[in-house]
C-alpha cells in the first residue's frame, strides 16, 4: 500500500507567477516521490511503520495507521565469507509474531556457494563441484528452511567462491545481503501474505528488515482472499454472490448510471495440440498365454505354438490334442499384415481363431470331433496358406486355436507373423476456445497475445507479429519437430452484457464551440432559463510557454564483473574465454549536467541526449530469438 499526500501551498503564491509556482510545486513532488526510493523513504516506510508522514512543502505532518502490528527487525541476516569465499556463517535472527522483539535465531546448516532469486547453492569450499541446491521454504511452524531441490527448480544462479574470482562476496556484500535477503522475504511473504516489508537496512555484514502486518488483521495466515491467486476465475462468481445481497451495489444497479451500457472482459484461448505416439512391438500385440515361442525381426513378429518335435503326441487309435493361444491387440491399426505362414501336423489338423474355423488339412475338417477320414495318414502334412489373418485380429484378445488329430505318433505346429508399423504417429488439432466471442457482435478483440508477441492492446493492433517457429514434441525415444505460424493465441474479448444504454449525450454545444471558435477567439452557446440559447464570442490567447528542454539530459557508465551466473552446466563465466564483462547504468545528471558516477563505474557517454533506442532493440531480438529457439522441459534429455 502506498499513501500520497499532495498539499502545497505557499505565503508568497499570490507574487509569483503561474509557472514560478507550477515549478516550484513540481519541485517538491519530485523531491518526496521522483524514484522508487524516495517513494519509500517519504511514504511506504514510514506509512507501514506508522511514522509521521509529511506533505509535499513539509509543512505539515500526519501519523497513519496502517498496519495491524509492526516490528523494526522483522528479519536480520548476519553473514561472514570464509577464505574459500564461501559464506561459511549465515545466522537469521527473526520477530514471528511482529511484537517488535526478536524470538527465533537459527544458522544454515550449509555454506553457500551460490546464490539465486529462491534458494542457495552449497558446494565443496572454494570450488564449484559436488553442489547441492536447495530452495527456501517456510514450515508449518512459519520457520524458514532449505529444501533440497533440482537446479532447474532455482531462478537466477550465480557463483560467489574462488572458483569464481577472488573476493567476490567481499567486494560485492551489499548486493549479497540483499539476494539471500530477498530469497527469504519471498518465501515469508508467499507462506503468509498479510506480512509487507517497509525497508531494508544494511550495516556491514548484517541486513536487517523492517515490516509490518498491513493486510486483514487476522491471527491466521490463511486469508480467503489469497485463494484467488491459484484460481482467479473464481472472483466473477463469488463477487456475483456478494452483490445479491448487498443493498448499496443493487441500488446502484437500479440507477439510470446502473442500467447502461455495461461490458465484460472474457478471455479465451486458441490452441494447436500436438501429439506424438510411437509405439513398441508389445504394446501394439503380445502373447499373453500359450504358444511356445515368439520370435522378432524388425518390425515383424512370429508366435509358434504346437508340439513340433518327431512323434511328441501320442495318440493311439485316434485321439485329439488342443493347443490354444491368447493374442492380445492394442493397437490393430498399427498391424501392417498378418499372415498364418504354415502349418503341418501327423495326421490331421484345423486353425480356429475365436471360434471360427480358418483352415483344415490334409482334407477339409470342419467339425470339432474327428476327421472326416480314416484317422492315420501315414506321415505328416506340410501347408503353406500364407492366409490373411488381419480381419480376426481387431482390439482385444483373440484366442488362436491349434486342433491336431493323431493316430499312434505324431505331431504338430503352426507359424503367424505380424508385420507391424512402429513408427512416431504427429496428431495436431486446433481448438478455437474463442469461436464463439469472435462470431458475437456484442463483443470485439481488447488484447491479443500470439506465442508471447502481443499483437493487440487495448482494441488496437501492435503492428507486432510473431516468427514462424519451430518447437520439438515427443520424448527422447520418438522426437517430432513441427513448424508451424503459432501454437497459442490467448485473447481478451470486450463485451457488451447489457443492451440497454442511456440516452445519448447532448453534444451540440461543443460541436458549436469547435465550429465557431479559432486561435484568437471562443465561441460558445449556452441555454437561458427560457428555454432559448444565448451566443458569445470573447478573445481568446493561451498563455507564453517557457523554453523546455530537448531532453532530460542523463549519461552512461559502465563498471567491470565477473560473469558467475550459474546454470545447471556450471558456471557460465568458466566455458568463455573471458569471464569478465561489463554493467551498464545510465543516470540522471540533473540540472547541473553533472554524471553521478558511482563506485568502481567509468564514464561511457557524458551528460545529454542519449539515444541507445536501436542498441536496445537489438538485444531485445537476439534474446526473444534465442528464446524461440528453446524447449523447457522437466524430463533429463
Amino acid at each position: 500500500m502506498a499513501v500520497a499526500l499532495v498539499f502545497f501551498c505557499s505565503a508568497t503564491a499570490s507574487a509569483q507567477g503561474v509557472e514560478e509556482r507550477a515549478r516550484a510545486a513540481a519541485a517538491a513532488a519530485r523531491a518526496k516521490s521522483g524514484d522508487s526510493e524516495a517513494l519509500q523513504r517519504n511514504y511506504v516506510t514510514p506509512g507501514l511503520a506508522g511514522q509521521p508522514i509529511t506533505t509535499v512543502d513539509s509543512k505539515r505532518s500526519f501519523s497513519p495507521s496502517l498496519a495491524c502490528q509492526k516490528t523494526a527487525s522483522l528479519l536480520e541476516i548476519l553473514v561472514q565469507p570464509s577464505g574459500t569465499g564461501d559464506l561459511g556463517l549465515v545466522q537469521i535472527a527473526r520477530d514471528t509474531d511482529l511484537d517488535g522483539t526478536i524470538d527465533h535465531r537459527s544458522t544454515l546448516p550449509v555454506a553457500v556457494s551460490g546464490l539465486c532469486a529462491n534458494g542457495v547453492i552449497s558446494c565443496q569450499a572454494g570450488t564449484w563441484t559436488g553442489c547441492r541446491y536447495h530452495r527456501w521454504e517456510v514450515d508449518p511452524a512459519r520457520n524458514l528452511k532449505l529444501a533440497e531441490v533440482a537446479m532447474t527448480e532455482l531462478a537466477g544462479c550465480y557463483c560467489l567462491n574462488n572458483s569464481c574470482g577472488a573476493n567476490l562476496a567481499w567486494g560485492n556484500l551489499p548486493g549479497v545481503l540483499r539476494d539471500i535477503g530477498g530469497g527469504m522475504i519471498g518465501a515469508l511473504t508467499t507462506a503468509d501474505p498479510r506480512i509487507g516489508v517497509a525497508q531494508a537496512m544494511i550495516e556491514g555484514p548484517l541486513i536487517r528488515y523492517v515490516g509490518a502486518q498491513a493486510t486483514a488483521c487476522t491471527s491466521s495466515p490463511s486469508l480467503p482472499q489469497a485463494s484467488y491467486r491459484a484460481n482467479p476465475t473464481a472472483i466473477a462468481a463469488d463477487a456475483q454472490s456478494a452483490s445479491a445481497t448487498n443493498s448499496v451495489f443493487q441500488s446502484l444497479a437500479g440507477s439510470p448510471a446502473g442500467l447502461g451500457k455495461a461490458q465484460q472482459l472474457r478471455h479465451c484461448v486458441i490452441e494447436r495440440r500436438i501429439e506424438v505416439e510411437g509405439a513398441s512391438i508389445d504394446e501394439i500385440v503380445q502373447r499373453v498365454a500359450g504358444g511356445y515361442a515368439t520370435s522378432r525381426f524388425d518390425k515383424a513378429v512370429e508366435f509358434l505354438m504346437g508340439s513340433p518335435g518327431d512323434n511328441t503326441l501320442r495318440g493311439g487309435n485316434c485321439s485329439l490334442f488342443d493347443f490354444r493361444m491368447t493374442l492380445r491387440v492394442d493397437q490393430p491399426e498399427r498391424i501392417t499384415a498378418a499372415k498364418l505362414i504354415d502349418y503341418y501336423a501327423d495326421d490331421w489338423a484345423q486353425i480356429r481363431i475365436d471360434g471360427q474355423l480358418v483352415t483344415s488339412g490334409p482334407a477339409p475338417w470342419s467339425s470339432e470331433g474327428l476327421p472326416p477320414g480314416k484317422c492315420e495318414r501315414s506321415g505328416a502334412f506340410h501347408a503353406a496358406p500364407n492366409l490373411d489373418l488381419k480381419p480376426w485380429l481387431t482390439r482385444g484378445d483373440h484366442g488362436i486355436w491349434l486342433r491336431v488329430a493323431v493316430a499312434d505318433g505324431g505331431e504338430a505346429m503352426a507359424r503367424l507373423r505380424l508385420e507391424l508399423d512402429d513408427s512416431c504417429k504427429v496428431s495436431e488439432q486446433l481448438v478455437d476456445r474463442c469461436a464463439s466471442l469472435a462470431g458475437d457482435a456484442k463483443c470485439r478483440i481488447d488484447s491479443e497475445s500470439v506465442d508471447g508477441v502481443q499483437t493487440f492492446r487495448n482494441g488496437v493492433k501492435t503492428g507486432l507479429v510473431p516468427l514462424p517457429q519451430s518447437r520439438q514434441f515427443g520424448t527422447s525415444a520418438c522426437p517430432v519437430e513441427v513448424s508451424r505460424d503459432f501454437f497459442q493465441r490467448d485473447r481478451t474479448y470486450r463485451c457488451e452484457i447489457d443492451s440497454t444504454a442511456l440516452p445519448a449525450p447532448d453534444l451540440s454545444r461543443g460541436a458549436y464551440i469547435l465550429d465557431r471558435s479559432t486561435e484568437t477567439s471562443l465561441a460558445d452557446r449556452v441555454r437561458t432559463a427560457d428555454g432559448g440559447s444565448a451566443e458569445t464570442t470573447r478573445p481568446f490567447a493561451l498563455p507564453q510557454r517557457g523554453p523546455v528542454p530537448a531532453c532530460e539530459p542523463i549519461c552512461k557508465t559502465r563498471a567491470p564483473k565477473i560473469n558467475a551466473a550459474a546454470a545447471p552446466q556450471g558456471v557460465t563465466g568458466s566455458q568463455q574465454n573471458d569471464p569478465t564483462s561489463f554493467d551498464i547504468f545510465y543516470h540522471s545528471c540533473g540540472a547541473e549536467t553533472v554524471c553521478p558516477i558511482g563506485p568502481g563505474e567509468e564514464l561511457v557517454s557524458a551528460c545529454g541526449c542519449l539515444d541507445d533506442f536501436p542498441e536496445a532493440v537489438v538485444m531485445m531480438q537476439t534474446v526473444r530469438l534465442a528464446g524461440a529457439d528453446l524447449v523447457c522441459t522437466a524430463a533429463p534429455q
